[in-house]
């Protein structure tokens, strides 16, 4: 099926899946995790209009609306579908509330062997029906102006979330569960990374053009114990993947918090990018696995505190960095936090625009 005859406009703006495909661009693409977010003051609007973070997640014309706000303010490159990295453990009845200024909780957690076994066999395109309808819609509401972003949680990441019951500090639970019960883990971590392969898929085929896993955690086991219980699922899913649709590639990115000394690992997984946080020199990671790989990031989020004049020579720095080379998506090294001025994101985007020219012939 070609761009053409899908049941979607044609792309205009494709540098965003040419450069995670080390083809070249005429600029460095630039989108923002979070970047539909409470530094909005229209998202913040929204949100309220819902009730609540869930209501607004699964009110499909809402979680399109939160989708396109920030394109409106800003030339981003790609949409990421607005929705929430824990909805999978919610399909499977651990029940995601959000507690006022806590964070996620469930009021269902596993804690033992037995609770994984019980886990109910659930149809995840099914029981998400609202996130894939959210894609087809904002996918036709985008016209072809830029590429959509598919997501999920990675399943160790997922997994920690389950046995903690929320967020955790020292991930005391989850790691006790590890190391006292490795083979009921393996079986929580691949009932997981089979429901992320449906979930994707799903995504994909409703009109998600690329994808990310978010391993938020994985930064945070021994070498060893990441390799074993998060890497390994994520190649998994990787290996699960849909991955042409629409007449293009589906590239899929692999983003883990803290990875930055498993680069060589990561990038042998199957994916097209790798996301890169900012404690990782970026210089060095395209030394170590650029010509692999695309690289993805990786702006400290706390620089849009600081000065325009700072942004915009940190962006400058980190282009720098990565030099005129194929394959660079410029974004923070996580997740843009609430109170950043919007101004400033203005800044952070047109400097990556204009300073990155510099770097591509084409």
């Amino acid at each position: 099926m070609t761009e053409q005859n899908s049941n979607f406009a044609p792309l205009k703006n494709d540098r965003f899946l040419r450069a995670l495909l080390r083809q070249p661009v005429d600029r460095t693409p630039v989108w923002m995790m979070r970047q539909a977010g409470r530094y909005l003051p229209e998202y913040r609007a929204t949100r309220a209009q819902a009730g609540d973070f869930m209501s607004l997640c699964k009110n499909t014309e809402l979680a399109c609306e939160v989708t396109l706000q920030p394109l409106r303010r800003y030339a981003f490159d790609a949409a990421i579908l607005f929705s929430d990295i824990l909805t999978i453990p919610d399909a499977m009845g651990q029940g995601l509330y959000f507690a006022e200024g806590e964070g996620p909780k469930f009021k269902k957690v596993i804690r033992t062997p037995a609770d994984v076994e019980s886990l109910p066999d659930v149809s995840i395109p099914s029981e998400l029906s609202y996130v894939t309808d959210a894609v087809a819609l904002i996918r036709r509401e985008l016209n072809g102006s830029v590429p959509l972003i598919g997501f999920s949680g990675s399943p160790w990441t997922l997994a920690t979330y389950m046995i903690e019951g929320g967020g955790s500090k020292d991930f005391r639970h989850a790691k006790e569960f590890l190391y006292n019960h490795p083979e009921a883990m393996h079986l929580l971590l691949d009932k997981l990374a089979d429901a992320v392969i449906d979930y994707l898929n799903a995504q994909i085929a409703a009109g998600a053009q690329a994808v990310q896993i978010f391993d938020t955690w994985g930064g945070v086991l021994t070498p060893s114990a990441y390799r074993t219980f998060s890497l390994a699922y994520m190649q998994k899913i990787i290996g699960g993947l849909t991955r042409h649709s629409d007449g293009r590639e589906v590239p899929v990115i692999l983003f883990t918090k803290n990875g930055g000394q498993w680069l060589e690992s990561i990038a042998a997984s199957g994916c097209n990018a790798v996301g890169l946080d900012w404690t990782t020199d970026i210089a060095n990671a395209r030394e170590r696995i650029g010509a692999q790989v695309a690289l993805q990031g990786n702006m400290d989020p706390s620089m849009l505190y600081a000065s325009p004049e700072a942004i915009r020579a940190e962006v400058g720095s980190i282009l720098a960095g990565f030099g005129s080379n194929p394959g660079h998506v410029f974004n923070l090294g996580h997740g843009i936090t609430p109170a950043v001025n919007p101004d400033h994101v203005a800044v952070f985007v047109e400097s990556v625009h204009e300073l990155s020219a510099a770097y591509h012939d084409a």
